[in-house]
């Protein structure tokens, strides 16, 4: 599909809506802390999986053999992602974990040329590297506060990969499937690689309290359900790389969430980082063409 003006007005809010669904999702899985972070992934994956599977059953388009055979890499990214991020979230802050995987778009800048021949612009490259400056700013502020730690940087750092071919294949897959049957596949294959992991760290052997099984199906139908069928629809109709870059928008909302909800400490230097951030999110966004030209060479 051709990504016009027209198409991007519509794609653009329900990927910001995406955003804040997957801002949200690093606050709920560190809140939940009677948990580890790979029963959180455990119990959150299948219960995603078992919505979105009934909801494409009750559509009249349940879930094809076809769509898996097409999404399980990007099913397989998407587990290795989950996993990685939130155990990365128990060893370092909110603000230090979001805002390491969000340096995913520069990734998506130098390879979307080649894979989707999307061609951005200068100033959309210039942006995307002042945002992705503010992102290091606000890393830099988290320095030293209660809750940093390198290790977790680091499980963060992994997760740029796994987030970067989760986007890529949801690209790709927009070419063979509907975004539904997407999303529906790469859940079920995100529960099922994530179960072996979670066995074998024994988590799972702890049941969740009932205000633990709240927050894991508000985890579930939030930012699982909702957020990835709004980004997965939202792909078809905007640029891989702007979707991308959409995503810098998690950590400044994500640390947002956590100085609130989980009183985790906010320093002058990351609001600054996020001013950074929203300021050239804001340039990517408002300078998109009013023409009806498409942005595909």
């Amino acid at each position: 599909m051709n990504n016009t003006p027209s198409n991007e007005k519509r794609g653009i809010p329900a990927a910001a809506l995406a955003m804040v669904g997957w801002a949200a999702s690093g606050v709920i899985a560190k809140g939940i802390s009677e948990l580890g972070p790979l029963a959180v992934v455990f119990w959150r994956m299948w219960i995603y999986a078992v919505i979105v599977l009934i909801f494409l059953k009750l559509r009249g388009t349940p879930l094809r053999k076809e769509s898996i055979r097409v999404s399980w890499r990007g099913g397989i990214s998407l587990g290795a992602d989950i996993m990685l991020f939130f155990t990365a979230l128990r060893l370092t802050t909110v603000a230090n974990a979001t805002v390491i995987g969000s340096c995913q778009p520069l990734v998506m800048l130098l390879i979307v040329g080649r894979i989707f021949g999307e061609r951005p612009k200068r100033n959309d490259w210039i942006l995307a590297l002042v945002a992705i400056c503010g992102v290091g700013i606000v890393m830099f502020g988290s320095t030293g506060v209660p809750g940093w730690s390198p290790r977790g940087d680091l499980l963060a750092v992994a997760t740029v990969v796994a987030w970067t071919g989760y986007f890529v294949f949801s690209k790709l897959s927009s070419q063979h499937i509907e975004s539904s049957q997407y999303t529906g596949a790469t859940a079920l294959i995100c529960a099922l690689f994530a179960t072996p992991f979670a066995l074998a760290s024994g988590q799972v052997f702890d049941m969740p309290s009932t205000n633990a099984w709240i927050w894991l199906v508000v985890l579930s139908v939030g930012p699982g359900f909702t957020s990835h069928m709004l980004m997965n629809w939202a792909l078809v109709q905007i640029p891989a790389w702007l979707g991308s870059t959409l995503t810098l928008a998690i950590p400044v909302t994500a640390t947002l969430m956590a100085w609130a909800f989980l009183g985790e400490e906010i320093v002058a230097l990351q609001l600054l980082g996020m001013a950074v951030v929203l300021f050239a999110l804001g340039g990517i966004v408002l300078g998109r063409p009013k023409s009806t030209k498409s942005d595909i060479d």
